[in-house]
């Protein structure tokens, strides 16, 4: 911005300049013209138009989204008077939830990954609380990808000799101390100040694979930059319409040391959410210009049917994950329990793929809630299952020491269901341990999961408590 339009911005109160001539907001006391971003989000943006949007803003953004995206000529760098300038959020707000925060229980008493869901819901705001919990239309899929482990049975062998159980794997050929990984969620300073980082730290000290987000709320570079020397992180991808940009990303990933790409392939259009800046348009011929940009491994993220798996598979990709995005996308989508089970099938009985298989690695996420869940999926053949909103809700209540503790519960967790269904190692939880005749059945009777209805808000309710907003997730 020339000097001029300075003085005038400074001079006048912001929260009534015109927004049909421009559009301007204030983050940490600076004045940005954001005018040109309407076409992408004119209703959210012009809600905050000449307000300060600092604690709206920075939970959504990376630190250095600014600089990359606000050419310096509409950047007023420049403090402004902060008497004339109208909040966005009250600080009552942030009084209210900070005494939540001092009521909850302390960490000892939390005994599973329930608790977290529970404390989670009283103690994030509203607007975090709906975007982490909810998902698309009736939330059918979200139901059923819980409900689905509890039509799979344990099959416990005997007399084996488990005094020592090791649960510890390798996902694409990098070691994890137990078969999970921290799936990608968008969005980290929406539950904790520090955003992503406390994942990375925790993930770094339990020898945990962390997958990145692209619309993380730190930059890649400071979630890189928090991990130890030598820990994995993978990269989640949501292909832009302007592929120069993800070309860009991917590529800096590459030279930051990240060590696979999982390319989001369910989310042509995001759910009856928010407006997209994905790529509809990707499609089957794009994997030779994702192999042409890096020599990074490829996954694709939101595989649902075993005849995409086994194109995956024939087209040289080294796994899938079979997600349907938390149900945060398409109702009445399978859970990837059920897809697994096909998968398995279709591609030993049309290739003679064996798994788990090193070159070819299948990944279910979705619905965890027990370390005995995980085991349920590594049996029916997946290599590692992906959890993303229960370390979020751990984040969220506890910050990183929350999140160590969801490891820790689920360390132990492992290491008691391995001893009770006679596994010494992961190696040793196949197919036979399990019954999963009644999985495709979907109306069977199944145990009601107290510790999991206590914690699911309904729309209607969810609605009714958001005083009948009706927000899109």
């Amino acid at each position: 911005m020339d000097g001029g339009r300075n003085d005038k911005l400074i001079s006048r109160k912001p929260a009534k300049h015109n927004r049909r001539e421009s559009c301007l907001v204030i983050v940490q006391g600076k004045v940005y013209d954001v005018t040109d971003f309407l076409d992408g989000g004119r209703r959210i943006i012009l809600k905050f138009s000449g307000k300060d949007t600092t604690l709206e803003y920075e939970p959504l953004h990376p630190s250095d989204a600014k600089r990359k995206n606000i050419p310096l000529e509409k950047q007023c760098l420049t403090p402004i008077d902060s008497s004339s300038v109208v909040k966005a959020v009250s600080s009552d707000e942030g009084r209210a939830r900070q005494a939540r925060m001092s009521a909850r229980p302390l960490i000892s008493e939390i005994l599973n990954l329930h608790d977290f869901e529970a404390i989670a819901k009283q103690v994030m705001s509203e607007q975090a609380w709906i975007y982490c919990s909810g998902s698309a239309y009736d939330e059918i899929t979200y139901r059923e990808n819980r409900l689905a482990y509890h039509r799979i049975w344990f099959r416990p062998r005997i007399l084996r000799d488990v005094s020592n159980v090791d649960w510890s794997t390798t996902i694409l050929g990098y070691k994890s101390s137990m078969p999970i990984y921290i799936s990608a969620a968008a969005l980290g300073k929406f539950f904790h100040p520090e955003g992503e980082l406390p994942l990375t730290r925790a993930a770094g000290k339990h020898g945990i694979i962390q997958m990145i987000p692209t619309m993380s709320s730190c930059s890649l570079n400071e979630i890189v930059g928090a991990a130890l020397p030598g820990q994995t992180q993978f990269l989640q991808l949501y292909v832009q319409r302007d592929r120069d940009l993800s070309k860009q990303l991917v590529q800096h990933a590459e030279k930051r040391g990240v060590k696979a790409l999982f390319i989001t392939v369910d989310a042509a259009q995001l759910g009856r959410r928010e407006k997209s800046f994905i790529d509809p348009s990707l499609n089957w011929n794009d994997i030779d210009w994702f192999k042409s940009i890096t020599h990074l491994p490829l996954v694709l993220k939101g595989v649902q049917t075993w005849e995409d798996a086994l194109e995956a598979y024939d087209r040289g990709l080294v796994g899938v994950v079979l997600s349907n995005h938390g149900g945060r996308q398409l109702d009445f989508s399978r859970s990837p329990l059920e897809v697994l089970v096909e998968v398995v099938e279709k591609l030993g009985e049309k290739r003679g793929i064996k798994f788990p298989n090193e070159k070819f690695q299948v990944f279910v996420d979705g619905g965890v809630r027990r370390a005995s869940d995980v085991l349920k999926a590594i049996a029916l053949g997946a290599t590692a299952v992906g959890v993303g909103r229960q370390f979020l809700y751990a984040l969220s209540a506890y910050g990183q020491e929350g999140v160590e503790k969801a490891f820790q519960i689920m360390h132990d967790e492992f290491e008691m269901n391995m001893r009770l269904i006679g596994a010494n190692s992961i190696r040793d939880v196949v197919p036979s341990m399990v019954d999963a005749s009644c999985l495709k059945s979907h109306f069977v009777t199944v145990p009601k999961d107290r510790l999991y209805d206590g914690n699911y808000e309904s729309l209607q309710h969810a609605r009714l408590r958001l005083g009948g907003s009706g927000a899109k997730l």
